[in-house]
C-alpha cells in the first residue's frame, strides 16, 4: 500500500472548475445535474478483481459534488466493493486488483504516488455496523485528529463539538462526553461513527448501509442527517432499502452481477427506468 508524501490535490474552486458530463452509462443515463455542478468522483471503465474472480466489470459512473448518490441492487452485486474502491479500503484485502480509472477531483486515487492516509482523510467511511471504539465519546470523535497530529486540547474540543453537532448528536451527549461510547444506543452509536468520520474534515462520505441495523426512528434520524450533510459533503450511500434510496438521494445507480446496469436521477430511475432489468428489480420480480 503506497504511503508516500505525495497527496491528492484539493478540489479547484467553482470559478476554475471544469464542467463535466452527468452520471451516465450509454443510453440508459437519465441524470442531468445543473451545468455548474462539478463531478467529485468519476470511475471510467473500472474493473475490480479478488484474485482471479472479477467482481466489477467496466464501471463508468460520475458522482456530482454536494449531492447524494445511492447504489442499489441485490446482495453480492458489487455495490459495497465499488464503494470501498473509492477510498481504497479494499487495499487491505490480499490479492485484489483494480483496472481503469478512479478519479477524485480528476486525480487517479490508484496512482503510485498517492498518499492513502491523506485520501482516507478526504474520503471518510461509515460502515453498516456501528463500530465505536471502547473509549469515551470524546475520545472516539477526537481519534482521527489525534492520529493526524492534533495535540492541542482546546482545538480537539472544538473539533469534537463541531462534529457532534454536525452529526445531530450534540444535544444528547454534551453532558456525557467522558462516558463510554459503548453505553449509547444503536442509533446514537451510528451517529457517533458519522461524527468520528466528520472530525477529519472530509470532502466525501461513503456510507455502506448505515441504517440497516437500526429501528425506524433511528433510521429516520440518519436519513434526516444525510439530507443536512449533503449541503457541505458529497455522499455515496449503499442501501438495500429502495424506499430509503428514493427518500435521500438525487441520483441512483443500479448494480447487478458486478455491472452498472443503469444510473440516473432517482425519481426518473424509479418511475421510468430505461432498462428492463432495473424495472424488474425495483418492482420486486427478483432480488
Amino acid at each position: 500500500m503506497p504511503t508516500t508524501m505525495s497527496t491528492i490535490k484539493p478540489s479547484a474552486t467553482s470559478a476554475d472548475a471544469p464542467t463535466v458530463p452527468p452520471p451516465m452509462l450509454g443510453a440508459s443515463a437519465t441524470a442531468t445535474p445543473s451545468p455548474s455542478r462539478r463531478m467529485k468522483f468519476e470511475t471510467r471503465d473500472m474493473s475490480f478483481y479478488y484474485g482471479s474472480h472479477q467482481a466489477l466489470h467496466d464501471i463508468t459512473l460520475s458522482v456530482p459534488e454536494r449531492s447524494v448518490t445511492a447504489l442499489i441492487g441485490p446482495s453480492g452485486c458489487g455495490k459495497s466493493t465499488y464503494l470501498r474502491s473509492l477510498n481504497r479500503m479494499n487495499d487491505i484485502i490480499e490479492g485484489t486488483k483494480v483496472t481503469g480509472k478512479v478519479l477524485l477531483d480528476s486525480v487517479d486515487v490508484y496512482a503510485p504516488n498517492v498518499d492513502v492516509v491523506e485520501l482516507r482523510k478526504r474520503v471518510g467511511m461509515v460502515f453498516q455496523k456501528s463500530t465505536p471504539f471502547p473509549k469515551s465519546i470524546f475520545d472516539n470523535v477526537a481519534y482521527g485528529p489525534r492520529i493526524a497530529g492534533q495535540k492541542n486540547l482546546a482545538a480537539l474540543r472544538e473539533i469534537v463539538d463541531r462534529s457532534l453537532k454536525q452529526a445531530a448528536l450534540w444535544n444528547e451527549v454534551k453532558d456525557r462526553l467522558k462516558d463510554s461510547a459503548l453505553a449509547l444506543s444503536g442509533g446514537q452509536q451510528q451517529r457517533l461513527c458519522i461524527a468520528r468520520a466528520l472530525a477529519t474534515n472530509p470532502e466525501v462520505l461513503l456510507m455502506d448501509e448505515p441504517a440497516s441495523a437500526l429501528d425506524p426512528a433511528s433510521t429516520a434520524r440518519i436519513e434526516d442527517l444525510i439530507f443536512e450533510l449533503k449541503r457541505n459533503y458529497t455522499i455515496v450511500i449503499v442501501t438495500h432499502n429502495m424506499q430509503q434510496a428514493a427518500r435521500v438521494s438525487e441520483y441512483t445507480g443500479f448494480f447487478c452481477l458486478g455491472r452498472l446496469v443503469e444510473v440516473g436521477r432517482t425519481k426518473q430511475l424509479f418511475t421510468n427506468p430505461a432498462q428492463k432489468e432495473t424495472e424488474d428489480y425495483i418492482t420486486g420480480r427478483f432480488g
